[in-house]
């Protein structure tokens, strides 16, 4: 049961990140269409080519419903598969499969997958603060008779840092923690980001001392442990094997898929520790036939460094407990023996909202291209890629493969 593997991403495109006081304002539609222009002419397909479309919600600036016709209407093409994904940072693999799962069952021929993150220009009646306060809450709601909102927020657990701090704060209790080792992992994506020329962070290297001594946000995380906000945007084509024959790069056939969401709070997670990538990795690679020991290059979500610890442990790469130790005994960089996130990772590159996983899921597509330059991956055929939604509330992963 599953994909056959007959849909491939074979076209991409994405805004360099940028801090959202100098990026351009541009309306949701405008960024769409920009987005699918540059990611057609990525692919060598025609705009009549799009028969399918997926979108992210509910954040579309100029609809908060019906955005799949908005946007097929604004685009011109005929769409005969919509989709409006909220699935937070996991967005990027949960379209990815169901793009291909649409084209596989013969709905449509090409997928535009997009997500637009840059500003909109603000109207006359809008309130340039009410942004701002919303975001002191992260992706908490606080509408009435949300369970957050009476039982999460009064309490101080609100936004994404407390939860994801609460986390690691677990598993130090359950199996120590070595900073260090938690530090290497920025360290070592910034290395990637150091070779990568559009990441945020290119040309600022840092040593785990530097991680260490920057500001405590939330116990145990540094602030140099979580994303910066940027301003982006980023979209990819999943088409069929005929399209994908006519594509100017090397396909990215899209082999195996796992979706899990558990809880929108940790707070009502059943073990925090036991993460929903688990069983989204586990089908996926069951789905692909095959294990992560095969996989060439891993791009792991990674908005705070205990995602990316706990994602090793439970999509298969280390035992549980043994991440650290795991960080410690293997070089991450693109050069190294387990290249992770070699575009450095948004902890490296930039996390545009919901676009950010999205970098994840270009930069193993490029791999399986051979066109990432100084960062390239020798021989790399085989991808895994993760998506984070929440405060690990739901997670996705996504294999990939150059034949």
């Amino acid at each position: 049961m599953g994909l056959q593997g007959q849909a491939a991403i074979v076209g991409v495109a994405q805004y360099q990140p940028e801090k959202y006081s100098t990026a351009p304002r541009m309306f949701h539609l405008e960024q769409v269409a920009d987005l699918a222009r540059q990611a057609l002419a990525d692919a060598g397909l025609a705009a009549s080519d799009i028969d399918g479309l997926c979108v992210n919600g509910p954040h579309f600036h100029e609809a908060s419903s019906f955005v799949p016709a908005m946007v097929g209407e604004y685009l011109g093409a005929q769409l005969n598969f919509g989709e409006v994904v909220d699935l937070g940072g996991a967005s990027a693999v949960a379209m990815a499969w169901r793009a291909a799962a649409a084209i596989e069952l013969g709905l449509c021929q090409a997928v535009l997958c997009v997500i637009p993150q840059r500003m909109a220009p603000m109207g006359p009646d809008e309130d340039p603060m009410a942004m701002a306060r919303a975001m002191r809450y992260g992706g908490h709601s606080t509408a009435f008779g949300a369970p957050e909102a009476e039982f999460d927020l009064p309490y101080g657990h609100m936004a994404q840092n407390t939860g994801y701090a609460m986390i690691a704060q677990r598993y130090k209790a359950r199996y120590g923690y070595d900073e260090a080792a938690m530090a290497k992992i920025v360290v070592d994506q910034r290395s990637n980001a150091c070779a990568n020329p559009k990441a945020m962070f290119y040309g600022k290297p840092l040593s785990i001392d530097d991680v260490l001594a920057s500001r405590m946000v939330a116990d145990p995380l540094h602030v140099l442990e979580i994303v910066m906000p940027v301003a982006g945007g980023a979209a990819f084509i999943v088409t069929n094997a005929a399209l994908a024959a006519r594509s100017r790069h090397r396909p990215a056939w899209i082999k195996g898929f796992g979706e899990h969401i558990i809880s929108k709070s940790p707070t009502y997670a059943p073990e925090m520790l036991d993460t929903p990538i688990g069983p989204a990795a586990k089908r996926a690679f069951a789905m692909a036939g095959i294990t992560p020991a095969d996989i060439d290059v891993a791009q792991i979500y990674d908005c705070y460094t205990i995602t990316v610890l706990l994602t090793l442990e439970d999509a298969g790469f280390a035992k549980k407990g043994e991440g650290m130790a795991f960080v410690r005994e293997h070089d991450l960089t693109y050069k190294g023996d387990f290249p992770l996130n070699t575009h450095g990772g948004q902890l490296g590159f930039g996390q545009a909202g919901s676009a950010g996983g999205m970098s994840q899921l270009i930069e193993a597509v490029e791999q399986i291209r051979g066109t990432c330059g100084e960062r390239q991956v020798a021989h790399c055929d085989k991808a895994f890629v993760s998506g984070t939604g929440g405060v690990m509330s739901e997670q996705t992963a996504l294999i990939l493969m150059g034949e």
